[in-house]
């Protein structure tokens, strides 16, 4: 090999490697081409992506970047559909699920607009055919799951109510909340189609989603947990979703909370940019407007909008008219 050959070589790889595409990819079928440049869906990796996150596929694909736990790159789609191939009895652990089902007979302004009724919710006597007498005496804590479902004070429909109230005012619907939550759970169903075992939390560790870097943490259970509806949603999954709040959020935040002790503006910014639960609540959330109570697995709408960077700290806190600590304090309480 002659001199000018090398060096035509040594100079293609080096274009490769400076276009932030991996040299093992297989291009010849590329999952996806954005800016004439080719790839391919996780498990590939590559030393750097630089696209923006989530982006729509022209063949309608919701993707999103990820970074594995050795800083390297991949691109998984997340977009929600409707199968039957996530069942854990059956040992079924990688499957979308029902996840674009909503409930229409029990809330069909749910179903319409994405919103509740209060009308409906202040007459409704059953979810799912169960009364809701008995929805409020398994879902309270130590009696279908230890944390519960929905603290002693509350109740479904109060917690139904509240948290329909916090989403109308952040001018977002359920469906907005539930499809970023779904798109970790999706993220975590990729990743494991591929490592082959469901208690292990594999090789991603952050999403990079509307200019928020999300860190996820996730860790599959020993059994499963039976859902207070009647429905076939169950929990598997430990999930943890968290973000750094910008430099000039937190100034913002230390100025107009400076009357807060040191205590309760790290339970603001805690409760702010931190949620510890579960798929089911993913499933909740599209299917009933349900995020659980003020319990240890809330997944609380201001939480998800700031983490997702659906909203800014600061449209929240116009949205709240500067009240975003008790907006994430007060239960909703039972009358």
């Amino acid at each position: 090999m002659n001199y000018k050959h090398r060096l035509l070589i040594w100079l293609s790889l080096a274009l490769l490697l400076c276009s932030g595409h991996s040299i093992y990819s297989e291009t010849d079928h590329p999952d996806v081409i954005i800016d004439g440049i080719a790839y391919n869906f996780y498990p590939q990796l590559y030393k750097h992506i630089h696209l923006e996150s989530p982006f729509t596929t022209p063949e309608g694909d919701v993707v999103v970047l990820v970074e594995t736990i050795d800083g390297e790159f991949g691109l998984v789609p997340v977009t929600l559909g409707n199968d039957d191939s996530l069942d854990y009895k059956e040992r079924l652990w990688f499957g979308r699920g029902r996840q674009l089902l909503v409930d229409t007979l029990d809330f069909p302004t749910l179903a319409k607009t994405g919103l509740h009724s209060e009308k409906e919710l202040g007459e409704i006597k059953t979810i799912t055919g169960k009364p809701v007498d008995e929805i409020n005496r398994i879902a309270k804590p130590n009696h279908s799951s230890g944390a519960g479902f929905i603290a002693d004070d509350e109740d479904i429909i109060s917690v139904l109510k509240g948290d329909n109230k916090l989403v109308h005012t952040m001018g977002l619907t359920h469906t907005d909340i539930a499809e970023s939550l779904f798109h970790v759970f999706n993220v975590i169903q990729e990743v494991g189609k591929h490592q082959g075992k469901a208690k292990q939390r594999g090789n991603v560790c952050r999403i990079y989603y509307n200019n928020r870097d999300i860190n996820i943490n996730y860790l599959g259970a020993k059994g499963w947990q039976e859902s207070i509806f009647n429905d076939e949603i169950l929990g598997y999954w430990q999930i943890e979703m968290s973000c750094d709040l910008k430099p000039a959020e937190l100034i913002y935040l230390e100025q107009k909370y400076q009357t807060l002790s040191e205590d309760d503006f790290k339970f603001l910014t805690d409760k702010l940019t931190f949620i510890h639960t579960g798929e089911m609540v993913f499933f909740y959330a599209m299917r009933y407007g349900f995020y659980e109570g003020h319990t240890s697995y809330r997944a609380d709408p201001l939480a998800v909008a700031v983490i997702f960077g659906l909203k800014s700290i600061q449209e929240l806190d116009e949205d709240f008219n500067g009240n975003l600590y008790n907006a994430l304090r007060n239960h909703f309480r039972s009358k």
